[in-house]
């Protein structure tokens, strides 16, 4: 009877030995998703013209307000230098979150979707390993024409990827902008 009590004893104080030494300090803090509430894509064109900057604003980010949306019209057959901003201005300052991805390169992919506009987009910048991210981007303008310009930021996708559909991942923010050429 005393071997059962010493192994009851023994197995209880195991137990407790394995549920004290779990405690909230040894679990890594999962990266949260990036609270967006403006995305600024700033055109430059590279022979000089105007700059033209499309705008998403959702002033209460996951709120009920709707987003604002901001297009713009680009000059035909021209070459556009393109950065994207993104903030968080949820927060007083405002976060810049385009730092954080900057930082997180490796996990986060801009693809651009266009429907209908005559321009292409081709990435200009890439992350350590090689592989494209899309903060900065080249905008190459045809003959006039009109439609969307779709932005979405990936998170943790498979890299390099053609296409959002083999990319995987999560989507951060997805944006369409309307674009006329002229």
């Amino acid at each position: 009877m005393t071997t059962i009590k010493n192994l009851f004893f023994f197995l209880g104080l195991t137990g407790l030995m394995f549920l004290t030494a779990c405690n909230d300090d040894d679990v890594e803090p999962e990266n949260e998703e990036e609270v967006i509430t403006t995305v600024n894509y700033t055109l430059t064109p590279d022979g000089g013209g105007d700059t033209v900057t499309l705008t998403y604003r959702d002033e209460d980010g996951d709120g009920s307000g709707a987003p604002v949306i901001t297009g713009g019209t680009l000059a035909a057959n021209t070459t556009y230098s393109g950065s994207l901003e993104l903030l968080n201005e949820t927060e007083s300052p405002a976060e810049d979150i385009t730092e954080e991805i900057q930082e997180e390169d490796e996990d986060h992919l801009f693809f651009f979707t266009v429907n209908g506009a005559n321009l292409t987009v081709a990435y200009a910048d890439m992350d350590a390993n090689g592989n494209p991210t899309g903060l900065a981007t080249t905008v190459t303008t045809g003959d006039a024409s009109a439609g969307t310009l779709i932005v979405t930021l990936r998170h943790e996708p498979t890299k390099p990827a053609a296409t959002l559909a083999e990319a995987g991942g999560e989507t951060d923010i997805e944006v369409s902008f309307p674009v006329s050429i002229q």
